[in-house]
């Protein structure tokens, strides 16, 4: 996968990351702990989808 790809992929998971942690943490009660769940689940997808 070229090196523009890969910088794509972790740009269109930069947007949702940020937007969708702030969906998160107003969701389950100002909750951190929620947000890094989310997070890392974000950032696994991602990385299956830069490395493939």
């Amino acid at each position: 996968m070229s090196i523009s790809r890969k910088l794509g992929t972790l740009v269109f998971f930069g947007v949702p990351a940020i937007i969708g942690g702030g969906i998160v943490y107003a969701l389950f009660g100002d909750s951190y702990a929620a947000v890094s769940v989310y997070e890392i689940a974000l950032l696994i997808t991602a990385g299956a989808f830069a490395r493939a």
